[in-house]
């Protein structure tokens, strides 16, 4: 959890793109059951979970992987990591990303969650709609400071599912992937950007 908190500090203190920053408007009241908000809580359930356990990061890996792939639009988030070159990808190369994507999203909460010290997260019972969209805002409140967390979703067939996390609130986890992504689709291609985003994976699980 160390770990993760100064991750966190870093990405705020570095991030200045203005495509990154999530200004929400004011919430717009919603059902009182929000699914959305529920979709969040249930995966922050497993997450605690996962905490408690401890073990390694193999083994939590294996308990996230349902929760994760629940929760979130997995595809929807490899594609808009990627960027607009995701769509013109052969169909075996989309997949292989995908792929790649979704054990890396596992492995970095498997990863950076990796034990329990008394933390807690809270989430906002009412989702903040904008357009086919709705936000979740939550919080992840440690013994020394609190820190926000929103997420962006939407709706796959009954399903409300994540397609963006903003780190501190606002700091767009899909806009900085696709920063992190690009030189290396540039020069690789889509084979070499799986091979590196795999590497990168199993040293999270080494």
């Amino acid at each position: 959890m160390k770990r993760f908190l100064r991750s966190v500090c870093a990405a705020v203190m570095l991030s200045a793109a203005p495509a990154a920053m999530l200004v929400l408007p004011q919430p717009v009241m919603a059902q009182a059951a929000d699914p959305a908000a529920a979709q969040v809580q249930g995966f922050y359930d497993a997450l605690l979970a996962s905490m408690k356990s401890g073990g390694t990061a193999k083994s939590r890996y294996e308990k996230l992987k349902p929760a994760v792939e629940k929760a979130f639009d997995l595809s929807a988030m490899t594609a808009t990591a990627i960027g607009p070159g995701f769509a013109a990808l052969p169909d075996a190369d989309k997949k292989a990303l995908t792929e790649a994507f979704s054990r890396m999203t596992i492995a970095n909460y498997a990863k950076n969650f990796d034990s329990f010290g008394g933390e807690k997260f809270t989430v906002e019972p009412v989702s903040i709609a904008r357009g086919s969209d709705h936000f979740v805002k939550s919080s992840l409140k440690t013994a020394n400071e609190t820190i926000a967390f929103n997420y962006r979703m939407h709706q796959v067939g009954s399903e409300w599912k994540v397609t963006d996390v903003y780190l501190a609130g606002n700091i767009s986890q899909m806009a900085q992937k696709r920063s992190d992504f690009a030189g290396v689709f540039a020069s690789g291609g889509a084979s070499g950007l799986t091979k590196r985003i795999n590497a990168l994976t199993d040293q999270m699980l080494a």
